[in-house]
């Protein structure tokens, strides 16, 4: 198996930059945000954090393609790294701390690209995930200072915690009923958002997450890292990795029950 050893470090440097750009512009009384041509926000601080990871993959690594948020797609090849510089810029401009950074590199593979290196950096929660190919999902503030990750071993949906970012696009897809349905059989639910609810996977605080609208670079580093911890990550539609339009975390154990919930129609 590879050793990405060298591009999870790389990502590391990447993600300590973005995140001293992100935090020196946080809550700031003159950040200026506009709205993109799908309706959502998005902030200097957003462009500026993709720009400069870019800029330092340019020297890094000339060679490998990019694609990120805010400035699309640049290069081809069978290694590409994929940016969401700010996950929640609704909660980043309304000074909420639930935001971070996602960084991913995938690779070119029998079946595609696939995710093998994944860092997850929330600055303003203080707290970074991480993870690399066979390597293992860790947490820490370094990679000399961290706690390996393993995913719960909850088996019953009836004890398990669920987690979700909002009711916003289930209905769109006729997946409310089976959503509220799951809701109601789960020991507990709650609406954390973003890549937070992932990361809880991953931890084994949370038992299970998902959401029904989502592009590639915000999965790439949440599947790679949810993965190496143990756990499920697919499509809606039981597709392994992140590139469908939608995607199911868990443990693992209960990822047949999730996906059973999440795909009736009535």
């Amino acid at each position: 198996m590879p050793d990405y050893h060298d591009d999870l470090r790389l990502a590391h440097v990447l993600a300590d930059s973005a995140d001293a750009a992100t935090m020196e512009r946080f809550k700031a009384l003159d950040l200026k945000v506009e709205t993109k041509p799908d309706m959502t926000p998005v902030s200097e601080a957003d462009k500026a954090a993709e720009e400069l990871i870019r800029s330092q993959l340019a020297r890094a690594r000339p060679r490998d393609a990019v694609l990120g948020e805010e400035y699309g797609s640049e290069g081809s090849g069978p290694r590409r790294w994929i940016i969401d510089p700010i996950d929640g810029t609704k909660n980043y401009v309304r000074g909420v701390p639930v935001w971070a950074t996602l960084i991913a590199l995938m690779v070119q593979g029998e079946g595609g690209y696939q995710p093998v290196v994944g860092v997850v950096s929330a600055p303003a929660l203080g707290r970074r995930w991480w993870a690399a190919q066979g390597s293992g999902a860790y947490t820490g503030r370094s990679l000399s200072s961290a706690t390996r990750l393993r995913v719960s071993q909850v088996g019953k949906v009836s004890d398990a915690s669920f987690a979700y970012s909002s009711l916003t696009g289930w209905e769109d897809q006729g997946r409310l009923d089976g959503f509220l349905d799951l809701s109601r059989d789960c020991w507990r639910t709650r609406a954390y958002g973003d890549f937070w609810p992932y990361m809880m996977v991953a931890e084994g605080s949370v038992d299970m997450c998902a959401e029904p609208e989502l592009s590639l670079w915000d999965m790439a580093a949440n599947a790679i890292v949810v993965q190496e911890a143990g756990g499920s990550f697919t499509s809606l539609d039981g597709v392994p990795g992140p590139g469908g339009a939608n995607a199911a975390a868990s443990n693992g154990l209960l990822h047949e029950d999730l996906l059973g919930y999440l795909n009736q129609r009535y």
